[in-house]
């Protein structure tokens, strides 16, 4: 795998035509697997002999994974993405009791709020012909506000976590800069979670740190600072990526836009085009097998650190057809398999209702306001992600008329 990122689908289609399973290597010659191919990948994902906790990770156990490993806080840290069974279930119903349709519903006017006021600040910032970056004054402060307030997370801390979530699903970043972020992140997530023990609000933070299960469980501090960490990193950043990907998907075909405000396509069928033919995350670790498995008719051995290939999944001609490669809103009508951007199965993402109702608002609104927004480069010139895990680019300038 390329630690610096890059556009993922060439290789994916390389890899796609030789196998739906294909064995890679991480930095620092770490050996694993992808799961790449959609009906392969659905299989994985809900595997009964397929975990996510790291004590399965034979290379980790046998201490071979060095402190600095980029990827080793997907592997490490605790909460829902590395527990499995009883204890999946558990931290799940107590995240659950709090994260729920009421709450997310409740939001909706503050996205359709806060998105009026980044468009009109865009509007402000981007008069004439010069060209803004649609990422950073759009994309980003939108889901990271939402999530922000959401969790209870003061605005002073908003800039430095995207800094540093960024840093952690990097793969090309140096092990000391790796140990610093994690070390900085918890830090800052530590001081959010007393700030709320000590004064509960109506937000997230404080429900989680209240709520009780009926036998009395709740989660210790390690798993509330887990919990915390994986909301703040896949509450933004993928929306941010989904929302950024759309806006360079429609410009790219300004076809599929015109269906779009002719009414012929809605802008749900945008963001699940945009999931699965862009998807937000393109390789996510890890899962391991508990046992040597054959996944179409390949053996993944005990103990494999194994990728989800997301952005392959999407493009797999065996499950989309041969235009796999080609976005068309209207192909989510028709029979064709749906896609896994989200995930599937138990660890089915948690925040999906969420990050939908924020890309629908924020496209809808987006091109209601601006009709002619055009990206300002071309696509070579737009800096990609340095990372495996992101799928998206770093800037995206456009102009507004």
């Amino acid at each position: 795998m390329d630690p610096s990122g890059g556009c993922p689908h060439a290789a994916n289609a390389r890899l796609l035509a030789r196998g739906a399973v294909a064995p890679v290597v991480l930095p620092g010659d770490v050996g694993a697997m992808a799961v790449i191919g959609h009906d392969a990948l659905k299989e994985f994902l809900s595997h009964p002999d397929v975990a996510k906790g790291a004590t399965h990770f034979t290379a980790l156990q046998d201490g071979l994974i060095p402190d600095g490993w980029p990827l080793k806080t997907f592997a490490t840290v605790q909460g829902m993405t590395t527990a499995d069974g009883d204890d999946h279930r558990r931290l799940r119903s107590l995240v659950s009791k709090a994260f729920t349709t009421r709450r997310v519903e409740a939001l909706r006017g503050r996205v359709e709020e806060v998105t009026a006021e980044l468009l009109d600040a865009l509007e402000a910032a981007g008069d004439g012909e010069q060209a803004i970056d649609l990422r950073e004054h759009f994309a980003l402060p939108l889901p990271m506000g939402v999530i922000c307030e959401l969790l209870g997370v003061d605005a002073e801390y908003q800039d430095r976590l995207h800094h540093l979530s960024n840093q952690i699903v990097a793969t090309d970043i140096a092990p000391e800069d790796a140990m610093a972020a994690n070390r900085e992140i918890v830090a800052v997530l530590g001081a959010v979670a007393a700030s709320r023990t000590e004064k509960p609000g109506e937000d997230l933070t404080s429900a989680l740190i209240a709520v009780r299960e009926e036998d009395g469980d709740r989660l210790s501090g390690h798993e509330l600072i887990g919990t915390l960490l994986l909301m703040i990193i896949a509450g933004h950043e993928t929306t941010l990526n989904l929302i950024t990907n759309a806006v360079r998907a429609l410009c790219r075909h300004r076809d599929q836009l015109e269906l779009v405000l002719y009414g012929k396509a809605s802008w749900s069928d945008v963001v699940e085009e945009t999931l699965r033919w862009d998807s937000p995350v393109s390789f996510f670790p890890f899962r391991y097998p508990t046992r040597d498995l054959t996944v179409d008719g390949t053996v993944i051995p005990r103990g494999t650190p194994v990728l989800a290939g997301y952005s392959a999944a999407g493009r797999d001609k065996a499950a989309h057809g041969e235009d796999a490669d080609v976005f068309d809103l209207t192909r989510h009508t028709g029979p064709t398999a749906r896609h896994l951007s989200l995930g599937h199965g138990a660890h089915f993402c948690l925040g999906s209702s969420l990050a939908r109702m924020e890309a629908t608002i924020a496209l809808e609104r987006l091109f209601a306001r601006f009709p002619n927004l055009d990206v300002a480069v071309t696509d070579a010139e737009l800096p990609r992600h340095a990372s495996f895990v992101g799928n998206s680019v770093q800037q995206l300038p456009v102009t507004l008329r």
